[in-house]
């Protein structure tokens, strides 16, 4: 995606052209076999879900629209949805959700890191929360943790952040309710420890490989599926 004139231009495919995904099942067997996948285009030639779909389709409703597929894959809960790139929306696999938190928790658990002086007070707030209610919605989760006007700062930089070191995930969409139970506005992300949408054995898995082996093999991962990319750049997305 690149900004043109102060409008957003999708770099995607002509919906008639062979390669273009249909169907977000297309788009889950595909982010199942490549493990990693951007949501927009960025340094690496066909790493990201815009490259892959109708470049016309994107927030159109239709059933070809990727922004709503995000929506139905992070809710079937068999692929981790989230800013786990440069801060930027992407899929991972379940397979290779266990080597990521390996390499960006580094055998932190969120307990031990706090403890350790390496996470925020506010961060802290976002897990005791999340730990309580195992999914909220990320506007309920702002005030249950204690941030708006007359509270703490930073929300969406700290959920941003524990996205990126996978203690947190989104787990489905839900738009709002007024006081007459009606639904209205956009479709708003619903959060979850990663623990419980994988299970804390299986996330905990790769532990043992450490961050720089689990690094490695993500990168050879990406690496193999997508050969022309260099390691530095794979290194930068990552």
């Amino acid at each position: 995606m690149k900004t043109i004139d102060g409008q957003w231009i999708m770099e995607g495919l002509d919906r008639k052209d062979a390669g273009c995904m249909k169907s977000h099942m297309e788009l889950t067997n595909f982010i199942q076999g490549v493990g990693f996948l951007p949501l927009f285009k960025n340094s690496i030639k066909g790493f990201s879900v815009e490259e892959h779909t109708a470049i016309d389709a994107w927030w159109t409703g239709s059933e070809l629209d990727p922004w709503s597929w995000r929506e139905i894959i992070a809710s079937e809960g068999k692929i981790a949805y989230g800013k786990m790139f440069c801060n930027k929306a992407a899929f991972v696999s379940r397979e290779w959700y266990p080597y990521l938190a390996s390499y960006r928790r580094d055998g932190y658990d969120f307990d031990s890191r706090y403890e350790d002086g390496l996470a925020s007070r506010r961060s802290k707030k976002i897990i005791d929360v999340l730990t309580q209610k195992e999914e909220t919605l990320s506007n309920e989760l702002k005030a249950f943790a204690g941030f708006g006007k007359e509270g703490e700062k930073g929300f969406e930089g700290c959920t941003s952040l524990l996205q990126m070191q996978t203690y947190i995930t989104v787990n489905g969409f839900k738009r709002r309710r007024n006081k007459k139970d009606e639904e209205y506005g956009w479709s708003i992300a619903s959060y979850t420890l990663s623990e419980n949408l994988f299970g804390e054995e299986y996330i905990r898995s790769q532990y043992h490989l450490g961050a720089a082996k689990a690094k490695e093999m993500i990168i050879s991962k990406i690496k193999s599926v997508f050969p022309d990319s260099s390691e530095a750049k794979i290194e930068h997305c990552i």
